[in-house]
């Protein structure tokens, strides 16, 4: 399967790229390149290989993760001053305001306001 043009500039939408077209080209046979060579790999036989170590199942033992929590340098308020259910919150980006807001985001935003005045 190969890509095309509007495979990338779909992609570049969905992803919110700023794609400019003269790149497109380029990006197509990047991409094209890229899936030739996982064809390649997929035809190789792994059937006489043995798995990975940790790979699925079996895992690596861990160690006990033991001892007091490390403080930090500076307090946690100074660097994240609003905090919900155990997660920093942090202002919507610019780029994204106009993306439209669900309630509960515009209910954080605010909150983060409150908190920073």
């Amino acid at each position: 399967m190969a890509v095309t043009e509007q495979d990338v500039l779909h992609i570049a939408s969905l992803a919110r790229l700023g794609l400019p077209a003269e790149r497109v080209p380029t990006i197509v046979g990047e991409l094209n390149r890229i899936l030739e060579h996982m064809a390649v790999l997929q035809g190789v036989d792994t059937k006489t290989v043995d798995p990975a170590v940790s790979v699925g199942v079996v895992a690596m033992p861990l160690r006990k993760d033991e001892g007091p929590p490390l403080p930090l340098e500076r307090s946690r308020d100074s660097f994240a001053p609003a905090i919900k259910d155990s997660f920093f919150l942090v202002p919507r980006l610019a780029t994204h305001a106009a993306l439209g807001a669900s309630s509960e985001t515009v209910a954080d935003d605010a909150l983060l306001e409150e908190e920073a005045s």
